[in-house]
């Protein structure tokens, strides 16, 4: 499938939970939902390879249905008002694309690590916009004789990542063995303690920027010019950086303890390579690392495993440029990243207030950078019947300055790194990020 070539919409059809399954419900946003209200939807995109995949699609559409019966939210609607909620009647449904590829030759091109059109991805997920309307909307591609992508489009209003895989592994359980998923959510919004007023101060600033801000800018389309390629930091790759990061740190911090998780040292290297490939000629310019951290471990109540909602706090660190792009750049990036984990691993609503402030800052400048999706999820154990994934991507990072990352399918506690850029500013990237 080339840049020009397009797939064939072979079906659209509704698929709700079975019939008399689940009651009419209203669930209220909360605090950690509003803030979400502010970004485009996620759209995650899986890759089967398996010649005979596509004879399933009947079989993913019934299994579908029956796993919307515990996240029917996903099959109701986000509501706007005064008060915004998510609202699911008897009548609503998710939106099911069936296409095909005009040939099967696409689909290892597509499925790789290597350099690619961002354009040829759009195709592969649905599109959904902002506003009221439909939470949820999944596309599946047949590739002849190669296998099957299915790709989504998800308001991330409605739920988090933590949310969304427990769905996908109840909807791939149901596939692969029959009736009987594993996964029995909660929607008791009530477990979502609010002391501190949150959700009145976040409904006042969103009413208050949606009406500053265009809705275009929320849900931007993405340009055909950039591209995008995966990147995989394994465990000897993340140990050097980390020794690197030890011997230089006592130099420059004496003796204060960095905190150098995995995830804290990819990220800060990620980081910093991002920066040097953006070309900015004043070093005392602040740059901003902006990622999720989950809460049912961080919060000062419980809530319980199988809430099916958003559960993250935001994270945002700083860094001035000169520092980032200096000879210490990664040292500086894992100090300012590991001081925000710290400080969310204390008290993650302590800085609440500041979340969708801070956050609009980083949306439209290219002097930052977000990240999407996190590599503690178990993505690549998701099983229809047909095996694990070969590829996943995050095709809504085209639209932001963002990254995403998820395990690594090959490499044991490896990360996948997925990267969106125009071309020139590909090359730079993969320059440095190839030196570690």
């Amino acid at each position: 499938m080339s840049s020009g070539a397009t797939v064939t919409v072979v079906e659209r059809c509704a698929i709700s939970p079975p019939p008399r399954s689940t009651p009419p419900a209203t669930l209220p946003l909360t605090f950690f939902d509003i803030p979400w209200l502010f970004f485009s939807p996620s759209q995650p995109i899986f890759f089967f390879s398996s010649a005979s995949a596509a004879a399933a699609v009947p079989k993913l559409k019934h299994s579908l249905s029956l796993a919307l019966t515990h996240f029917f939210p996903l099959a109701g609607k986000l509501a706007l008002s005064a008060e915004p909620r998510l609202e699911y009647n008897d009548t609503d449904s998710v939106l099911l694309i069936v296409a095909a590829a005009p040939d099967g030759g696409a689909f290892k091109n597509l499925a790789g690590n290597h350099r690619r059109s961002c354009g040829d991805f759009r195709r592969l997920v649905p599109e959904m916009g902002g506003g009221d309307g439909p939470v949820l909307a999944v596309q599946i591609t047949v590739f002849p004789e190669m296998g099957i992508s299915i790709g989504f489009a998800l308001r991330n209003a409605a739920a988090d990542w933590r949310t969304f895989n427990n769905f996908l592994k109840e909807w791939a359980w149901i596939c692969k063995n029959g009736a009987g998923g594993r996964h029995v959510a909660s929607h008791d919004r009530s477990v979502i303690l609010d002391t501190s007023g949150l959700r009145s101060f976040f409904l006042t600033e969103f009413w208050k920027l949606k009406n500053e801000i265009k809705e275009s800018n929320y849900y931007k389309s993405s340009n055909n010019d950039i591209v995008r390629a995966t990147f995989v930091l394994g465990p000897k790759e993340m140990g050097e950086i980390k020794k690197w990061i030890l011997t230089r740190s006592d130099l420059l911090f004496g003796s204060t303890q960095l905190l150098l998780s995995p995830y804290v040292v990819a990220c800060a290297f990620i980081w910093v390579c991002w920066m040097k490939a953006h070309w900015c000629t004043d070093a005392s310019v602040v740059h901003y690392f902006g990622f999720i951290a989950g809460g049912l471990t961080r919060l000062p109540f419980a809530v319980p495993s199988n809430y099916a909602g958003n559960c993250v706090g935001f994270g945002r660190s700083a860094a001035r440029r000169g520092e980032l792009v200096g000879e210490d750049g990664v040292v500086h990036a894992a100090k300012a990243i590991g001081d925000t984990v710290k400080k969310l691993n204390v008290d993650m609503l302590s800085g609440a207030r500041n979340w969708i402030s801070e956050w609009e800052e980083l949306r439209e400048s290219e002097l930052h950078i977000t990240v999407s999706g996190s590599p503690k999820l178990d993505l690549y154990d998701l099983d229809f019947g047909w095996g694990r994934p070969v590829k996943l991507e995050e095709v809504s990072i085209h639209n932001h300055n963002a990254i995403s990352l998820s395990e690594s399918r090959e490499v044991i506690g490896g990360i996948e790194i997925g990267v969106a850029l125009p071309p020139l500013k590909m090359d730079a990237f993969t320059t440095l990020f190839n030196k570690v």
